[in-house]
């Protein structure tokens, strides 16, 4: 979880966080239905009804959104693939996945619960607006069950287009992958269409800014720069997966770890390493023997009048399975620990209580990008 993320709460052991961003839209819903919508489409009520309208309506997104994400949660579950929780932002909601499906089958389930799950909504919307229609119940409910029933359509029908990394596009990879038997190539092809798809949503924007359509044009044009920025990088993911899956750490880490010994300073720690390598953990090393560690929080602890007497050694601390990890585990394996929140970047590779190596978050990134130059199409 990052500092612009809040938990919300957890339903079926699916943590539902919200990004900062999410209110701004939330803000941005309420306003527009409560002020334009709802006024227009059902007059003569009071100020205080509308807003009230709106505000539910917000809720109604809120709900539809997470609905959508947890089918794709339910159906991932049924696949052993781990879920790190559901997070709503400006442009909607995300199932955070730990690793790519395991088959074509598991892919496309997943993918197309989330529209399922939205035409269901809707139904129940359209139920719950004939019902409030024709037993005259007040327009408050039927005005909203009926703006949420459109709403569920929409994002139903919209989701279903084959655009990487839209539900559709998730679709058209799994019937790519199960055809070519190859997921990066499924990938690259489906990623190639949702750029396009995001090219052609900027340029209807754009055409939409210039009509004086400002605020839709320039929400079509955010939501095209988004799908085109994310579909590059989901294929980069893919890649990396693909690059790393069967590769053990020794191949990647740094042979030659910045390591400290615990007879030295303090002071010495913080003028030699800290400041020189900027680094905020240091293995402390003696005759090869991982010792432990020690952080720039331990040194914190420590009053500066103090630094030059005492001794590393007295503040080092043993090492965890949070940031040490064996040569022979896969390199994706720490890549994903790297990738969570609050996760530390560099892992130190212990073999038998010696320090071998260093593998850090920039060394991974640094391979899988030279790898993407060279094999990527033109």
């Amino acid at each position: 979880m990052t500092p612009r993320q809040y938990p919300l709460f957890e339903l079926f052991g699916f943590q539902v966080r919200v990004d900062v961003s999410w209110f701004l839209i939330a803000l941005l819903i309420t306003w527009t239905l409560a002020a334009g919508l709802f006024p227009q489409s059902y007059p003569g009520l009071s100020p205080d009804t509308y807003w009230w309208m709106g505000l539910t309506g917000a809720a109604g997104v809120f709900v539809s959104i997470v609905f959508h994400e947890f089918c794709h949660s339910f159906v991932a579950r049924q696949f052993a693939m781990p879920i790190r929780g559901i997070t709503l932002f400006i442009f909607g909601g995300i199932a955070e996945m730990e690793k790519e499906p395991p088959t074509p089958k598991a892919e496309f389930l997943m993918a197309i619960a989330g529209p399922l799950g939205s035409l269901l909504l809707a139904a129940v919307f359209h139920r719950l607006n004939a019902l409030a229609t024709s037993f005259e119940w007040p327009t408050f409910i039927v005005g909203v069950t009926y703006y949420l029933s459109y709403l569920n359509t929409v994002l139903a029908v919209f989701n279903l287009v084959p655009a990487f990394p839209l539900d559709g596009g998730r679709m058209l990879r799994a019937a790519l992958w199960a055809w070519k038997k190859n997921l990066t190539a499924a990938t690259r092809v489906a990623s190639q269409i949702g750029a396009g798809f995001g090219l052609v949503l900027m340029g209807l924007g754009l055409l939409a800014v210039l009509q004086g359509l400002f605020i839709v044009g320039m929400w079509w044009f955010l939501i095209g720069m988004f799908l085109r920025a994310t579909a590059a990088a989901s294929y980069k993911q893919v890649l990396a997966q693909q690059t790393l899956q069967d590769q053990p750490v020794r191949r990647f880490m740094s042979r030659e770890p910045v390591s400290v010994d615990p007879s030295i300073s303090i002071e010495q720690l913080v003028q030699d390493f800290v400041y020189r390598h900027h680094f905020k953990l240091f293995p402390v090393v003696e005759d090869t023997r991982l010792l432990g560690c020690i952080t720039t929080a331990d040194i914190k602890r420590v009053p500066r009048e103090q630094w030059h007497v005492r001794a590393v050694g007295e503040l080092t601390h043993p090492c965890s399975n949070a940031n040490t990890v064996s040569p022979e585990v896969h390199a994706m394996t720490v890549l994903t620990s790297m990738s969570r929140p609050g996760a530390p970047n560099r892992f130190m590779v212990v073999e038998n209580q010696r320090l071998v190596g260093i593998i850090s978050l920039t060394d991974l990134k640094e391979f899988i990008a030279l790898k993407l130059e060279l094999e990527a199409p033109d």
